[in-house]
């Protein structure tokens, strides 16, 4: 199982580095990498409103589930891509590619 988890890891660092995943966080990556949750909300909290204020007046309540579950859906992915910044900054680091200023 472990060997599986390892070529997983290689696999993703790979499409990282073919990205350009080696080149050093631009002013905007290093805030979003130290505060994934913040980014995550500032995601979630205007594209719920955006949906809240499209939403048709008949069922309101059950626009406003999907509204919230939509920002938070989207607050988690934006927050997971927050994380996996901060894991390719400390990676960068690591290497010696970057210092962290």
């Amino acid at each position: 199982m472990a060997n599986w988890w390892r070529s997983l890891g290689h696999a993703f660092w790979a499409v990282d580095r073919a990205l350009g995943g080696q080149r050093r966080p631009t002013r905007f990556q290093k805030w979003v990498a130290r505060h994934p949750v913040k980014a995550g909300l500032y995601v979630a909290a205007p594209v719920t409103l955006f949906f809240l204020l499209l939403s048709p007046d008949g069922e309101q309540a059950e626009n406003l589930l999907v509204a919230v579950l939509f920002g938070l859906f989207l607050g988690l992915v934006f927050g997971l891509t927050a994380a996996s910044e901060r894991l390719r900054q400390r990676r960068l680091k690591r290497l010696g590619i970057w210092d962290g200023s």
